[in-house]
């Protein structure tokens, strides 16, 4: 689907491109679910991902809570894209990384397309950015900071609930991995 324009574009008509842009699951984001979490950036700080301070895509480099709400303050509706990998066992690491690197592909492109139709949409990835094999942080400035995406954790919100209240499942069984973002607009 070829949408060029952005006056009254519908979320239904992005959670077409989305579908078409390889996610198997979509909705429309409920704006309240949006809640900056303090619990959520000090998980990050106890650096389970070992990104903290490593990437300027998670904290403290993306800034304060305050911050992250003020940004998306500014927004009035947005859309939910979920990849999910079947695994071959419980834990199964290839399903994992490569259902991360395909929704890290497809989020890239969907917000490609998005940003032709809102150039000032706030798309919200999951987990660290992975475009450059080290970081520069924070010795030197990003190397692509307008294909930089910081992630839903670093803005302190709990991906579960957002899911949740937004009416998108989160968990779609055992032997499942799913990856969650997001775009804001408007």
């Amino acid at each position: 689907m070829l949408i060029d324009r952005s006056d009254g574009v519908t979320i239904e008509e992005l959670e077409k491109l989305a579908l078409e842009a390889g996610f198997t699951s979509t909705s429309p984001l409920e704006m309240s679910a949006l809640e900056f979490r303090q619990e959520v950036r000090d998980m990050c700080s106890a650096d389970q991902c070992r990104s903290y301070g490593r990437s300027w895509s998670c904290p403290p480099a993306v800034g304060s809570l305050e911050l992250s709400a003020s940004k998306a303050s500014k927004y009035h509706r947005g859309i939910l894209v979920q990849t999910t990998g079947k695994m071959r066992r419980e834990v199964d690491y290839h399903s994992i990384r490569d259902t991360n690197k395909l929704h890290v592909a497809n989020f890239e492109k969907f917000v490609r397309q998005v940003k032709s139709l809102f150039p000032g949409c706030l798309p919200m990835g999951a987990g660290a950015c992975t475009i450059c094999n080290k970081c520069t942080y924070p010795d030197r400035p990003c190397r692509h900071p307008s294909r930089l995406i910081i992630s839903m954790e670093a803005y302190g919100l709990v991906i579960n609930d957002v899911c949740r209240k937004s009416g998108l499942k989160y968990n779609y069984g055992p032997q499942t991995i799913t990856f969650t973002s997001c775009i804001l607009i408007d």
